[in-house]
């Protein structure tokens, strides 16, 4: 890479740092910031409004284990079931399916690589990242910031 390349794409991700759940529009939940700030805690809301990352291993959530469905904290959409969970070791509970139409993806360009962020589609909520480090059958791991859901047991 040369150095206009690198400052190009330097310049580019600290750009994209200001401009949060952008790439998408027209979602079935609509709040104001007023409205998000009010019912999410402060890391709540850095995660699922401004694509913030939780502290590994912080969320209980990566060692449940239980049957059930992981929803959005957002506007509760059911996103993920129990039988797609598996231990990632990353510290943050980790999928390789989402249930159907329930998430949407698009680039992050925020650090020198793109990664694929994931969101809730109906709230626009920001869940975590996809790699594709995960098992069989989808080779996928979707690694979420447990902050951003919640879990309803079977």
């Amino acid at each position: 890479m040369n150095r206009r390349a690198f400052l190009g794409t330097t310049f580019a991700s600290a750009f994209a740092l200001t401009l949060p759940n952008r790439g998408f529009a027209g979602f079935e939940v609509t709040r104001t910031d007023a409205e998000w700030r009010a019912m999410l805690s402060s890391i709540e809301y850095k995660v699922m409004r401004k694509e913030g990352t939780e502290r590994a291993g912080s969320s209980p959530l990566d060692r449940n284990w239980a049957a059930g469905t992981y929803h959005c904290r957002g506007c509760d959409l059911p996103l993920y079931s129990s039988k797609t969970k598996f231990d990632s070791g990353t510290g943050w509970p980790s999928f390789y399916q989402a249930l159907p139409n329930a998430v949407r993806t698009k680039p992050d360009r925020k650090l020198l690589r793109v990664r694929t962020e994931v969101h809730c589609r109906r709230c626009g909520s920001h869940l975590g990242h996809i790699f594709d480090d995960g098992p069989a059958p989808t080779g996928k791991r979707h690694c979420l910031n447990g902050v951003s859901l919640v879990f309803r047991a079977a």
